[in-house]
């Protein structure tokens, strides 16, 4: 799948529902689906700057593909990094770099966040673009 397909397919999933509490339930969902983060790798290298929950963010380049693990203490932090990361691991460092991210923007999820949270959710991003742009190095 594409990432534009991929991008697609989860602003059609949020679509399906109306109201914002069945889409808290739905990234509930997904942090629920969210691999296990190994406790070895929960260090202060891995941890999101900016985030009131605590998140960890792992990534490992493999055969040109950058592929991410991550974790949180917060549920719906969960949710949202698992969203993050179900749309751009496995993906080239240099698609990611080059994306805008618009589809956090169409989904309507950082206006909906509270500013904590949505500052996090812009930290997560960000943390997601500066590994992407140092694997391309």
């Amino acid at each position: 799948m594409t990432l534009e397909e991929r991008k697609q397919e989860i602003i059609e999933a949020f679509s399906l529902y109306d109201e914002w509490l069945d889409k808290y339930e739905y990234l509930i969902e997904l942090g629920k689906n969210l691999a296990p983060f190994p406790e070895e790798k929960k260090t202060e290298d891995r941890l999101i700057k900016g985030c009131q929950s605590r998140v960890w963010l792992d990534s490992e380049l493999r055969d040109g593909l950058l592929y991410f693990q991550a974790d949180s203490d917060a549920i719906i932090t969960k949710g949202i990094i698992s969203l993050l990361v179900s749309v751009y691991s496995g993906r080239p460092a240099a698609e990611i770099s080059a994306d805008d991210f618009g589809f956090v923007r169409e989904i309507g999820l950082k206006d909906n966040l509270s500013p904590t949270r949505a500052n996090g959710l812009v930290s997560m991003i960000d943390r997601i673009k500066e590994i992407a742009a140092r694997s391309r190095r």
